[in-house]
């Protein structure tokens, strides 16, 4: 049941009124009193108020006669438990479209007032003390009016019109001079006139002509109201049902003589049984007027009862159709709803279907081009003759695979069934691998509907892309469609690439710890680790202001409990980065918070070179690997490579050089983009780089064309750099998520496909590019601090792979540095 709210369709079932307040009293037992429950008015509903204001309205007896019955029925529900509604008022009332009334909360409501034969009790009733449900607080009347649109004079009124108050005033200015009705610029409305409040909202002039037309004369001479003053109140509304008006200076005028039961004459002529009715009710005198139970007994109500019957049947039958067409409408959107969900799952499947094919026929070309191998121990093997066994263990661990996911779902002891590590990783993050072979799959299917390009590249000077297609008239029909085939199965090695690496590995082992003697200075963060470009040495540098490089083998021995750089640098400052050279092992670049960049050349111990070019903090450095002579810093005032500066709108919190050329450089900047230029052309960037939603910290390269960025958003992203047509873009081929990376620096590191990163967990992460989740982590601790420290305050401060290798060094804020190897 819809509490707050009585319907004229459940009024008639007589017990509606009794369920209502025994649910009320037993809401409030053991809950806050939030007051009554109230809803909004529906779209398809408008106000009585509305209603009888329209302009356009014309009387029908039989409609206006079904709706004064309805509110009839209201109200006696309302005096059979013992109280006055108080309310029957247009605006209390909304009229649906099938001339269904409710009652609800409204501007011009107040609370009701319990009585004990006709007598007023001024106690407040509430719904916790009395039978009452209908009651509302009076603190809330001037709060809330659910009747938005109010019809004034051939004219809608809304709370936001302007000139719809204007026009208001400018009417009631002159009706003052010829219409003998009284104003009042301040103040509430008289208790013997009519009149308009100037100073308030046209919606408020409307209530509060309403409220005071249905005062009755009892009330307004000051006595308590009490159920007869109900009856009045019906008289007025009855009044209002019949008489229809065109203009407001006629309502108000009518209005005013219907307080002296002065009818109009086109009433009296046009519906004269209508208007004596409405005079019995409008009697002056409380106790001649009709009780609520003689008004339902009347004739005047009971005579055309068949036809209000006959109404009501044609409404409810017009309801429970509309009901059903709303059942249909919603039964037809969620078929049609499921209906594309199965054509997309049938593309899905035809999809599937057609790559196991592809991927068995692969097999099968690759069995059948291989040579028996003879073998003393192991005999012949012949990979065709085992060919049919291989498919059906293939298809035997898949079942069994999920069967597991089954019983893992149930809740089931699984541990003695036995799987294959990497099928049990397959199935852990199934999910994942799932979305990762779409993808994949899109982006393959998207490139072989493009005409085969032999070459696609960007011109120079970044105005455009130049297309070379291969017209060759050598080449023949049957190499067309072997490039074509290629093409359409490159997503296997892909995909295939991807899932081998992401499952060779599953998690990281600390192979040595790097143990300095002054480990536990608050101030030994590593802001920067980096491997020579053999591999031979790793150098780090911190808030130390101290570049100190170690000898990898000497790292990894066991018997020493410290270990001692081979050569230690000192700066002027903290430093923030470093870089080897790639091409001349003994150079070393740094960058520090004084915004000065120096090169050191390690086996003298020295600085040999150093740049002031920036006047504010220098981020990072990077040598290219391409061409050596080339060297790129950036801070927060821009980037600079060797004698050039490309000015930045943001902060430039990290620069790299593209892996094949010196000419080509990507930055990323504090505001969240990435920026990549063609050094030959740097007064606008090649490609922006736009998804992030935090500072880009780190750009490092995958591979020529395709590049990972790190940000303070909690996320890894990888770029393909080929796809970018217009400049920006936009799209990312995957974002890798499960690190925590919300202020600090903790490091990115790019080695044959793995993604390091570091974790204001004090975890070190690795993802393969080719998927979206962790491939393995691992969590710093310290068992040889003796200080309590925060740990949820420690970070990994900087990664970095050991060239191409499994190795992998990481610090963290403590200055604590271990060499990972994935296992």
């Amino acid at each position: 049941m819809d509490f707050g709210r009585v319907s004229g369709r459940k009024v008639r079932e007589g017990s509606v009124w009794s369920q209502f307040s025994i649910r009320q009293r037993d809401q409030s037992v053991g809950e806050e009193d939030s007051g009554p429950m109230v809803r909004k008015v529906d779209s398809s509903e408008v106000s009585l108020r509305q209603w009888l204001d329209n302009p356009g309205r014309t009387v029908n007896a039989l409609e206006c006669l079904h709706i004064f019955s309805q509110i009839v029925h209201i109200v006696s529900l309302a005096h059979a438990e013992g109280s006055i509604f108080h309310n029957v008022k247009p605006s209390c009332f909304v009229l649906s479209s099938l001339d269904r009334v409710s009652f609800i909360k409204s501007a011009s409501c107040s609370k009701l007032e319990s009585y004990d034969h006709g007598s007023v009790d001024h106690q407040t009733a509430g719904f916790e003390e009395g039978p009452s449900s209908l009651i509302l607080q009076e603190s809330q009347a001037n709060k809330h009016c659910e009747s938005e649109l109010v019809v004034l004079d051939s004219m809608i009124v809304t709370n936001n019109s302007s000139r719809a108050i204007s026009q208001i005033r400018s009417e009631t200015t002159g009706l003052q001079s010829g219409s003998g009705v009284s104003f009042h610029p301040v103040g509430a409305f008289g208790k013997d006139g009519i009149g308009l409040k100037m100073s308030c909202s046209p919606k408020k002039l409307i209530l509060d002509m309403e409220s005071s037309c249905y005062v009755s004369p009892e009330e307004a001479a000051g006595s308590p109201s009490c159920s007869t003053s109900d009856i009045y109140r019906l008289g007025i509304l009855l009044f209002e049902l019949f008489c229809a008006f065109s203009s407001l200076e006629e309502k108000i005028s009518t209005m005013e003589n219907l307080r002296h039961r002065v009818l109009p004459p086109n009433l009296l002529s046009k519906w004269p049984r209508e208007a004596s009715f409405c005079l019995l009710l409008l009697h002056p005198e409380p106790n001649c007027r009709p009780k609520i139970n003689e008004i339902l007994e009347s004739d005047f109500l009971n005579e055309r009862r068949g036809d209000t019957e006959q109404r009501d049947a044609a409404i409810e039958l017009r309801e429970k159709t509309e009901e059903h067409e709303l059942l249909l409408e919603f039964l037809m959107l969620l078929q049609r709803r499921k209906q594309d969900e199965a054509d997309s799952l049938k593309g899905t499947l035809s999809l599937l279907s057609s790559d196991i094919e592809e991927v068995s026929k692969l097999q099968a070309d690759m069995r059948m081009n291989v040579t028996p191998i003879k073998d003393s121990g192991l005999g012949s093997l012949n990979p065709v003759e085992h060919y049919d066994s291989g498919s059906s263990g293939s298809r035997n661990r898949a079942d069994k695979l999920i069967e597991e996911s089954f019983e893992k779902e149930d809740g089931s002891n699984n541990a003695n069934i036995p799987f294959l590590p990497k099928s049990s990783r397959l199935m852990s993050n199934f999910r994942e691998l799932e979305s990762a072979y779409f993808m994949t799959r899109r982006r393959f299917m998207k490139s072989a509907s493009k005409p085969y390009a032999r070459n696609s590249q960007r011109s120079s000077g970044g105005r455009g892309y130049s297309l070379h297609i291969d017209r060759s008239s050598s080449s023949s029909q049957s190499s067309k469609e072997k490039s074509n085939d290629s093409r359409q199965s490159g997503w296997i090695h892909s995909f295939l690439e991807g899932l081998c690496k992401y499952l060779t590995f599953s998690n990281l082992k600390v192979k040595a710890e790097l143990r300095q003697g002054d480990l536990l200075n608050s101030s030994n963060l590593v802001s920067s680790l980096s491997f020579d470009c053999v591999g031979d040495f790793l150098a780090t540098a911190g808030v130390n202001k101290k570049i100190k490089v170690f000898e990898y083998n000497s790292i990894l021995r066991s018997d020493r409990d410290i270990h001692y750089p081979m050569v230690e640098m000192t700066s002027t400052s903290k430093l923030s980065s470093i870089c080897w050279n790639g091409y001349i092992q003994s150079h070393i670049a740094s960058s520090n918070f004084e915004g000065v960049v120096q090169v050191f050349d390690v086996t003298r111990s020295r600085s040999f070179m150093e740049m002031r070019e920036h006047g504010r903090r220098v981020w990072s450095v990077d040598f290219s690997v391409a061409d050596p002579t080339l060297l790129a810093s950036g801070g927060d005032d821009g980037t600079r490579v060797s004698v050039n500066t490309i000015q930045a709108k943001a902060n430039v919190c990290c620069v790299k050089f593209a892996m094949n050329s010196g000419r080509s450089l990507a930055f990323g900047s504090a505001d969240h983009k990435i920026y990549y230029y063609d050094l030959r052309n740097m007064k606008m960037p090649l490609y922006i780089l736009a998804g992030h939603k935090k500072t880009v910290s780190y750009v490092k390269f995958a591979d020529p064309t395709t590049l990972v960025s790190a940000s303070t958003d909690n996320t890894l992203k990888l770029w393909d750099l080929s796809m970018g047509a217009s400049g920006v873009i936009d799209s990312t081929l995957q974002s890798y998520t499960g690190h925590l990376n919300v202020k600090n620096f903790v490091g990115l590191s790019v080695s044959d496909g793995y993604i390091a990163t570091g974790s204001e967990t004090n975890e070190v992460y690795v993802y393969h590019k080719a998927f979206p989740m962790p491939a393995s982590s691992f969590k710093f601790t310290d068992p040889h601090s003796t200080n309590e420290v925060d740990e949820s305050s420690l970070f990994i401060s900087s990664v970095c792979w050991r060239g191409q290798s499994s190795t992998l060094a990481a610090a963290n804020s403590m200055g604590n540095i271990k060499i990972l190897e994935m296992v």
